[in-house]
């Protein structure tokens, strides 16, 4: 195991750089939510007006919704800028407010799909939206973990990442290349997994399965862990609804993981669909999801993105 991978961050672990960084969402965190909101929203606006990711952003929602016209994706962009702005802006009471603040900031809906998982590693899907960290740093209050991140840089943003992550309890944090016997035997030993399944890894990693009618690269790593740990996928989404975040889990996955991955995985993008489907504006389309192509394919993201 990558010990060093997996240590928790202290705040005596962290780097100048990150400790200067972090003293404006140390200050941010006396706001109350609302008043954070309302300038997240305004953030929103005037990180919108930088082109590179807008166009990205844009770019995703036309091959996703080919249908919707270009002043309705250009909404929806905006409205993802909106709640961006706000998560960001609001990272400060993940990373220094009380435990009790979370609680209140953060409330579960049907937790009981996850409390229902007796004697069985769970893998907890979470899907990248605005709000995958407040959940998932509000779960470890109650629950020990493991997660998964991909980043190979110690940027100072990434650092205070992994200090937030590691507030309550000294999670286990793997990098994707520490390879997946290590994040099974921690399941083994009783981690629940924080599994962000929708990113463009590359060919290597990937098969091309559908989302939004686009062949997408996608790693098949979800069938292959719940086999090799017999671990329940309980999916858990969490967005940002009025003045506090709403992490829904649902109910445990029946029949999964089958015996074909790519078939699962074709199961895990159908469902992430019907999620952004139910809250579109918030699903992360600044990522460029369809990067990596099938061979013969052209570039998705060429004049257009």
């Amino acid at each position: 195991m990558a010990e060093d991978g997996n240590k928790a961050l202290t705040w005596d672990d962290l780097p100048w750089q990150a400790r200067l960084l972090a003293v404006p969402f140390w200050l941010l965190r006396f706001l109350p939510f609302p008043l954070l909101r309302w300038l997240g929203v305004a953030l929103g606006e005037l990180l919108y007006l930088v082109p590179n990711r807008r166009r990205v952003g844009l770019r995703n929602l036309e091959l996703c919704f080919p249908e919707r016209t270009l002043a309705d994706r250009r909404r929806l962009l905006r409205g993802h800028y909106h709640a961006f702005g706000a998560c960001l802006l609001s990272y400060g009471i993940l990373w220094f407010s009380r435990p009790a603040r979370l609680e209140r900031l953060v409330v579960r809906e049907g937790y009981e799909h996850y409390l229902a998982i007796q004697g069985r590693p769970i893998i907890a899907l979470a899907p990248h939206f605005v709000g995958l960290d407040f959940g998932g740093i509000r779960h470890t209050l109650d629950h020990w973990g493991a997660s998964i991140y991909t980043s190979t840089r110690d940027n100072p943003f990434d650092l205070l990442l992994r200090f937030g992550r590691s507030r309550f309890g000294p999670p286990l944090l793997f990098r994707r290349t520490d390879g997946i016997r290590q994040v099974v035997r921690a399941m083994r030993k009783g981690a629940s997994l924080y599994y962000l399944p929708d990113q463009d890894l590359g060919p290597s990693e990937s098969i091309f399965v559908p989302f939004f009618g686009v062949s997408t690269a996608t790693v098949p790593a979800l069938s292959r862990l719940a086999q090799l740990s017999n671990a329940a996928v309980v999916p858990m989404v969490t967005t940002l609804e009025g003045n506090r975040f709403v992490t829904r889990f649902y109910p445990a996955w029946e029949q999964f993981p089958s015996d074909d991955a790519e078939a699962d995985t074709r199961r895990m993008n159908a469902f992430i669909e019907a999620r952004v489907l139910e809250c579109t504006p918030q699903y992360f389309w600044l990522h460029r999801r369809f990067k990596t192509r099938p061979p013969g394919e052209p570039d998705r993201y060429g004049r257009k993105g």
